[in-house]
């Protein structure tokens, strides 16, 4: 199927516009805090101001006998409930498995970080479950909170838990550790770097909510909530509550942005539903922006130190990574997973003979910390690409030469990793080539002589990047022919502002003959399908579209034998086209609404499809930066962006670039902008956009975007993913450009992320 071409105008390869796009710049979009019902109740979560303490609940009748207070629920009021799980069974070094912090949906008698939750009011009102709140009578002893990821693992650091482990939650190794040693020990040259990978929040544009209503006829729940897909978060509340997973059904409409942080399960939908079935009234509670800085999963937050060894030419030899990855307080979802994915991703594009990671979580009094856009392989990228930086520095090649030396060669493909991971296809040195053409990276230090005659300082960075995404495993896809002539398509997968209705339609286009605006995708809802694997790892278009491409060949087969029986023809010689049957060159033809009312059994109507993937796909390509740096006042400046990618095939080059500008402006933030800064006694100091510096328009650039693709081998459509791409690459080239500005002209070897003014004036200025 690698051959398939654009048919249509609006198939496969075509720039679409967005067919969900009226609804959301007209306001007519539905969000889960659009939904609402008869006598509906607010929620509100009372959470702790202490960063760690243990506290007593004293008295809740005060609050209880409140006028318009409807049910108040603590720990003790749910045992039915069970804490939120960590799902990530990763084993550790000495291959145990890493015993779980599991998260309590109401604490018990201690609370671990700013904004834990103590308890759940149910009112007529918001108001009025926040006055409610204020009338709970709770005594508080304040503990020493361990607060800073870099210190947690020493000695003297305060206890997040009293076993004795202090603070550390796993260790977990990967590679082989003697052949690195070895080559250490007999290497020419080791170039070593310490880097720090701030903690960020997602900020997604929507927070989160929940609508909960518990049917007792049917004996069922019905909830509503933003996700990234249904199933899976169906599966994880009724075990949750201890029910059977088809006494929930889960429903996730518009949803305003997930990044990772709305896959998972969290304290307030099961405190919604079980306040559903106590009161008999459907109960809504919507987050506010401070309560997602406070209850939301973070995102990063590691400390690595990393060694690079190498012959006298510069040909790596080995790498050697140490990291501490803050968990927070908790084990949340996928925690532990994260920095062990990032890991199987260390040597980048080149070709390292071996290495040795060694990963310790370490607890925290802070929030937890679990998947942000790119789950691991943007820590890892960044990693290895400010490594190889300081690599070029250190050896006195170019930034461009040490990469072209150390690359794995399309000859050596398909190759594997010394993480497990099997590089199918790809021309790594090619992209650089046409990336820092593009860039004009040769005339570079004429720009930077202009900058200076104007009292700014110019540098450049480069990154090349690849990422794994779109696991093994499948996304089936099912279409039917609706009575109308339109074609109904549904899929597990769940849309954050990607495009998915969009980009399906378009899939199912190319096969079935129809405008793809006809093409209704429908997901979110437990009750229409029975299965679905959500969004997550840029596996939706890789898996679920080639899916759809297959259940589309099907239900194109089927009204093509339909329409000859009709037409009194081959099947062979019809075509589809316009949402009609055609035989082929004549003017003899059959709608798709005749076909509909022409089938005998309304199976013939409907086709399903899976695409089972054996392997990830590898998206990869290279980033150039350019920045200028205000002396006076350290700002920074972005003044060209530049990007070359490899993705495969590109379904819809609209869609695509989006995800790309999107994915880089985040990790502009995290480079410029976004700290998440707690206090050394665990307060949030950075809880609202007062204080938390999100990237701002004048802050991103125009980017100069490209694709150099080569085809997948593992996926059959060739598509090798894109959705976390630009977050992957952004990071490093930002910083490496930074770091090139301020070496060039005070010398300055490192900088951290983020490069704020202030800390960069402090730099220049030390």
């Amino acid at each position: 199927m690698n051959e398939i071409l654009p048919q249509m105008k609006f198939g496969i390869g075509a720039s679409a516009l967005r067919k969900e796009d009226d609804a959301f710049v007209t306001g007519s979009g539905c969000y889960t805090d659009d939904v609402t019902g008869e006598g509906v109740l607010a929620g509100y979560v009372l959470r702790s101001f202490h960063a760690h303490a243990t506290f007593r609940i004293n008295d809740v009748a005060a609050a209880r006998d409140m006028p318009g207070v409807h049910a108040i629920l603590t720990a003790p009021d749910i045992p039915e409930v069970k804490p939120l799980p960590c799902l990530a069974p990763v084993k550790q070094a000495d291959g145990s498995s890493v015993p779980g912090r599991d998260i309590p949906v109401l604490c018990t008698d201690r609370v671990r970080h700013v904004g834990d939750a103590i308890a759940f009011i149910v009112a007529g009102s918001l108001a009025l479950a926040r006055d409610a709140a204020e009338m709970i009578d709770i005594d508080f002893q304040s503990l020493p909170a361990a607060s800073n990821t870099a210190d947690a693992l020493n000695d003297d650091a305060p206890a997040v838990y009293d076993d004795g482990s202090r603070n550390l939650a796993f260790i977990q190794e990967m590679g082989d550790f003697e052949r690195t040693e070895k080559a250490f020990a007999n290497a020419d040259r080791i170039t070593e770097i310490r880097i720090v990978n701030n903690r960020l929040v997602s900020n997604y544009m929507e927070p989160r909510s929940c609508f909960a209503f518990w049917d007792e006829e049917t004996g069922k729940f019905d909830v509503t909530l933003g996700s990234q897909g249904v199933h899976r978060m169906r599966d994880w509340l009724a075990s949750t509550l201890g029910v059977e997973p088809d006494q929930v059904r889960v429903r996730t409409p518009d949803v305003g942005g997930g990044f990772g942080t709305k896959v998972f399960n969290y304290r307030e939908y099961a405190l919604c539903m079980v306040a559903s079935r106590l009161t008999g009234k459907p109960v809504k509670w919507t987050g506010d922006r401070t309560e997602h800085f406070m209850s939301d999963a973070h995102g990063r937050d590691n400390v690595v130190t990393a060694r690079m060894a190498m012959d006298k030419d510069g040909k790596f030899l080995a790498i050697d990574v140490d990291m501490i990855a803050a968990m927070g307080a908790y084990l949340h979802g996928f925690g532990p997973y994260i920095p062990y994915l990032g890991a199987t991703m260390t040597t980048g594009l080149y070709d390292i003979p071996t290495m040795a990671v060694r990963i310790r979580g370490a607890y925290t009094n802070t929030v937890p910390v679990d998947a942000y856009r790119g789950a691991g392989r943007p820590e890892a990228s960044y990693l290895v690409e400010r490594l190889v930086d300081r690599c070029a520095r250190d050896t006195g090649l170019g930034a461009d030469e040490i990469r072209r030396r150390n690359f794995v060669s399309p000859e050596q493909l398909p190759y594997t990793t010394p993480g497990g991971r099997m590089y199918d296809t790809g021309e790594f040195a090619a992209h650089m080539e046409d990336c820092m053409k593009r860039a004009g990276w040769v005339q570079f230090s004429e720009r930077a002589e202009q900058a200076r005659q104007s009292g700014k300082v110019r540098g450049i960075g480069i990154a090349t990047y690849i990422e794994a995404c779109a696991f093994a495993g499948s996304e089936p896809a099912y279409v039917s022919l609706k009575p109308d002539g339109d074609i109904e398509l549904r899929i597990g997968t769940q849309s954050n502002g990607q495009g998915h209705a969009t980009a399906y339609a378009q899939m199912a286009a190319d096969q079935l003959g129809i405008e793809y605006t006809r093409i209704d995708v429908r997901q979110g809802d437990t009750e229409e399908l029975s299965r679905g694997g959500g969004t997550g790892g840029s596996r939706s278009i890789p898996l679920g579209g080639v899916s759809v491409v297959k259940a589309s060949e099907a239900l194109a087969e089927k009204l093509r034998k339909i329409a000859a029986d009709e037409l009194e023809a081959s099947a062979a010689d019809i075509e589809l086209a316009d949402g009609q049957a055609r035989i082929v060159g004549t003017d003899r033809v059959i709608s798709f609404a005749d076909i509909a009312r022409s089938a005998g059994d309304p199976e013939d109507l409907k086709a399903d499809g899976e695409f089972r993937q054996k392997e990830a796909t590898y998206p990869n390509g290279t980033h150039v930066c350019e920045v200028e740096i205000d002396p006076l006042t350290g700002k920074t400046e972005i003044v060209k962006y530049t990007i070359t990618d490899d993705f495969g095939v590109s379904v819809n080059p609209l869609l695509l670039e989006g995800q790309v500008h999107g994915g880089v402006a985040q990790g502009i933030g995290q480079c410029l902008n976004e700290h998440t800064v707690y206090d050394e006694d665990g307060q949030l100091l950075t809880a609202s956009f007062m204080d938390y510096g999100m990237p701002r328009a004048d802050n991103v650039p125009g980017f100069d975007f490209a694709t150099r693709n080569v085809p997948s081998t593992t996926n059959e459509l060739g598509i090798k993913g894109a959705g976390e791409a630009g977050t992957i690459g952004a990071c490093p080239a930002v910083m490496n450009a930074v770091c090139d500005a301020l070496y060039r002209e005070y010398g300055i070897e490192h900088a951290d992320m983020p490069a704020t003014p202030s800390i960069v004036w402090e730099l220049i200025n030390k």
